[in-house]
């Protein structure tokens, strides 16, 4: 260790609360939940975990904050285990649920940055698996810039159904074949019990594991811990390992802020890119990096796009899920490769206390059998399928996802929505029809409010056969299960009178990933016209509740969707 090492006790933020005459109360407490003399000597941990019997994606991370806890022990530190919240999309999906999805993710943060600062931890080991929680601890972190490491929780292994892999999406995408008359409602039953087979989150390149993936890339979590399926003794050990590797970092005295800088945040958009990752990854990211002030755009997603292929067959708008990736390599294979082809800043921090590009060294190479990673000759699409659009429609941005698809543009009449259920209805009743542009809005970050995630609706065009002959655009998000040709995060959205709002049944729409364009066919003195008559609705939620408070609260989502 260096003199620089030795100069900051490692319990310097702890020992406010552990040290002196004054504190002996304070002492008394921690006493009580087990710490001793030795203990008030360490540095304080804390274990941030999201563990809930509420959904597979946390129901097993429990165990895992456990080997956290041992790692810690044997690092030299003095482990606490905190818990916070977190939502399941999968389950909320399709309801007045999933309006408190996005706005957990605030809380997760808060709650965290709460426990972390009260308790005076001199680090923190973060454990996250369902698709906001993981966001969720970053930002924390980030807030925090105390030594710190993300864990996932590990991805699901698929379930089987009559010899074929299926997952969450499978069953959504069930409904809507049900619906169409293409199977019985016994085949639906049959996949509903097979889908989801154990604990871990949700196996496709969906929300969870594409942030996983791009939180390895941004330095903060153990090379491989993204691709580790859940219930495995290697992500058992990837928990273990990581209360150790807490206690170096305080040694170090590296913090997040260090190690999450503008470039880490392009290697996590260029892996996210490759893998073909969900929209919610562009969402995410500038979220965390507005915790830091790292200038972040929906800007950088275009430039970085552009330059990246796609390389990654894995669902949903391929075949494969992080298991199979993991078998070949995972993570760590694929930004090897990147890396030797030059897409990756080698030179990032991570919390290894060693690059990138020293981690990566000794990383596994890909299998040379595999048919999951494309080679850059022969790329899925020459250019990443996250593509962020603008026109008259959107002028702060939206976000399309064209993996998968065959064709990467639609014109077509407007069939306007003013609420997802609207939409969902209207689907089951065949309403719906080929060269449509369902509209859906007054799903935004305020006026959702939540920004709700509109899977429910994609899968059942899907499973109606319309899942690249209508398109549709909303001011809410999507799954990362989600795939077709669809636009969200249009900004401004409806509530604040974005030109969404103004949108009428037959307006002709224009989608084109291949120029990123979003419009409607008006003139700008058109559009100024309608607005001047629009009046925006009444808030959907009275003062006094949690979701309320978001909706005042909000920013847009092309600046992350967070709450100032």
């Amino acid at each position: 260790m260096s003199e620089h090492e030795h100069s900051t006790p490692l319990n310097s933020r702890s020992r406010e609360i552990t040290e002196g005459a004054a504190r002996a109360a304070n002492r008394a407490m921690l006493r009580a939940v087990g710490m001793t003399d030795e203990d008030f000597q360490k540095p304080l941990i804390g274990i941030a975990s999201t563990w809930a019997e509420i959904t597979p994606c946390n129901s097993h991370i429990n165990r895992l904050a456990e080997k956290v806890k041992e790692g810690v022990r044997v690092g030299g530190g003095a482990p606490q285990i905190f818990g916070t919240v977190t939502v399941s999309d999968g389950i909320s999906m399709g309801t007045e649920g999933m309006h408190f999805s996005l706005p957990s993710r605030e809380v997760i943060a808060d709650s965290i940055e709460l426990a972390s600062n009260a308790q005076r931890f001199d680090g923190v080991v973060a454990i996250g698996g369902c698709d906001k929680n993981m966001p969720g601890c970053l930002m924390a972190l980030a807030r925090l810039d105390i030594p710190s490491i993300f864990v996932y929780g590990g991805t699901i292994l698929p379930g089987t159904c009559r010899g074929h892999d299926v997952d969450i999406v499978s069953v959504f995408e069930a409904v809507g074949q049900y619906s169409a008359g293409k199977i019985s409602r016994e085949q639906l039953h049959e996949i509903e019990c097979s889908a989801i087979p154990g604990a871990g989150s949700c196996g496709g390149m969906y929300t969870a594991n594409t942030m996983a993936s791009a939180i390895e890339a941004l330095g903060m979590s153990l090379p491989g811990s993204s691709s580790m399926p859940a219930v495995t003794a290697r992500k058992s050990n990837d928990c273990y390992e990581a209360g150790q590797a807490v206690i170096r970092l305080i040694e170090k005295q590296l913090t997040p802020r260090k190690i999450m800088t503008k470039e880490s945040f392009e290697n996590a958009i260029t892996l996210v890119m490759a893998l073909g990752g969900s929209t919610n990854a562009v969402l995410h990211l500038i979220a965390i990096a507005r915790q830091m002030d790292i200038p972040l755009t929906i800007d950088d997603f275009t430039r970085i796009g552009q330059k990246v292929p796609h390389l990654a067959d894995l669902k949903p708008g391929g075949r494969y899920v992080m298991a199979d990736l993991d078998r070949i390599g995972g993570t760590q294979a694929v930004m090897k490769f990147l890396l030797k082809a030059g897409f990756l800043h080698g030179d990032t921090m991570t919390v290894t206390g060693k690059t990138l590009a020293e981690n990566l060294e000794n990383a596994p190479d890909m299998a040379e059998d595999q048919n999951i990673i494309m080679p850059l000759d022969k790329p899925l699409h020459p250019s990443g399928p996250l593509v962020i659009l603008k026109g008259n429609l959107a002028p702060e941005g939206a976000v399309c996802k064209i993996a998968g698809l065959k064709v990467t543009s639609h014109r077509g009449p407007a069939k306007v929505f003013n609420s997802e259920q609207e939409t969902f209805d209207a689907i089951m009743n065949h309403k719906i029809t080929h060269g449509d542009v369902v509209v859906i809005r007054y799903e935004g970050p305020k006026g959702g409010p939540g920004m709700r995630e509109m899977l429910a609706v994609t899968a059942a065009l899907v499973g109606q056969g319309y899942g690249e002959t209508v398109g549709l655009i909303t001011d809410g998000r999507f799954s990362g299960g989600t795939h077709g040709m669809v636009v969200g995060h249009v900004a401004p959205e409806a509530q604040v009178g974005g030109p969404i709002a103004i949108v009428q049944d037959g307006d002709m729409i224009t989608i084109d990933a291949d120029k990123n364009l979003l419009s409607i066919d008006l003139t700008d003195e058109e559009i100024a016209e309608r607005l001047s008559r629009w009046k925006a609705p009444e808030p959907k939620y009275k003062a006094g509740t949690v979701i309320a408070k978001y909706a005042k609260l909000v920013t847009s989502a092309s600046d992350g969707a967070i709450t100032q």
